[in-house]
């Protein structure tokens, strides 16, 4: 039970694969959070996760396995944000940058249709921050983290809003 069915080092190298492929497939997957998956992208994390599991374990299913597995997760979660904060360079590898998708009162459709938005989620994304119609919108800018900021043309005429918005995107 807690002793290992294969050597620890084997365990630890698997773990980290399986965390890099993780983080590929999610950064293709686009500006999203998990409060902003949707039914379908809940399947496939579970999915994913339930078949990545014996990549991760082999043939370890000991207790001391699973917890070198845990804390080789953490530590990987733990190096790869710190690596991101020391080393600028990795940002943009490693997160999406800020996507302007209106301005001047107009959505830009090539930057609405390339982040794969919906029409009537921006439309309620408007209303969120108290914004009737884009064409009161001086900048809308889709950020790294799923979220829409938005400037209004009139800084008086929004309200402030009481939670953060969040758009899915479908990639």
């Amino acid at each position: 039970m807690t002793l290992f069915d294969i050597p620890p080092l084997e365990l630890i190298l698997r773990s980290v694969a399986i965390y890099v492929g993780m983080v590929v497939a999610l950064r293709v997957f686009g500006k999203r959070e998990i409060g902003q998956f949707t039914l379908i992208d809940l399947v496939l994390i579970l999915l994913v996760a339930n078949a990545v599991q014996p990549a991760m374990t082999g043939p370890d299913s000991s207790l001391a396995g699973g917890l070198l597995i845990i804390l080789t997760l953490v530590l990987t979660n733990r190096a790869l944000a710190e690596a991101r904060r020391r080393f600028p360079f990795l940002r943009p590898i490693l997160e999406s940058m800020p996507t302007t998708i209106a301005r001047d009162g107009a959505w830009l459709p090539d930057a609405v249709q390339h982040e794969d938005l919906d029409p009537e989620d921006l439309e309620s994304s408007l209303r969120e921050h108290g914004i009737a119609s884009v064409g009161e919108v001086a900048l809308a800018v889709l950020e790294p983290d799923g979220s829409i900021s938005v400037v209004p043309r009139d800084r008086h005429a929004a309200t402030s809003r009481r939670r953060r918005v969040r758009i899915v995107t479908h990639r």
